[in-house]
């Protein structure tokens, strides 16, 4: 396996990762390669999208680092750091999410960003359980979320 950044070619197989997980979550977000390469790989306000790839060159999983503006509508701090992180499912407890993170970290220095949040669903206990491991800390739970914070260090 290997992490790079995200391109555009890589839309589909990010977005077969993001449809399995979204239907275990039983949510109707949208999923297809086009939301996939405007929302993440693409989008305005990102710093860095990583894939990790197989060696057979599936996408195993992806991460995205977006930066918050003002009215933006993320609910975080502007100047912050913004993540999403999705691993195949069949692919967890792999060290992706890991490879993914030690990616994003460094894409976060790079661009001078101090805090990075990842609000992530409080019955998503896989997530909750990848973010403590990360080191990425609880500041503020509202309306089913909980919003955690990782303070990048120089």
């Amino acid at each position: 396996m290997k992490v790079r950044p995200a391109e555009p070619a890589d839309s589909e197989g990010m977005s077969l990762v993001l449809q399995e997980i979204l239907a275990l979550w039983k949510s109707d977000r949208p999923y297809s390669a086009g939301h996939v390469r405007s929302f993440y790989v693409e989008h305005p306000d990102r710093i860095e999208c990583s894939v990790a790839v197989a060696d057979d060159g599936a996408i195993l999983g992806f991460q995205s680092l977006k930066i918050a503006k003002d009215g933006s509508g993320w609910n975080v701090p502007t100047g912050w750091g913004i993540i999403g992180t999705y691993v195949k499912l069949a692919a967890g407890r792999q060290g992706i999410g890991k490879a993914l993170f030690a990616a994003t970290r460094q894409a976060a220095r790079a661009a001078a960003i101090a805090h990075v949040d990842a609000t992530i669903d409080e019955n998503n206990a896989l997530g909750l359980a990848y973010s403590e491991a990360m080191g990425v800390r609880t500041y503020r739970r509202e309306s089913g979320m909980i919003s955690k914070v990782y303070a990048v260090s120089p």
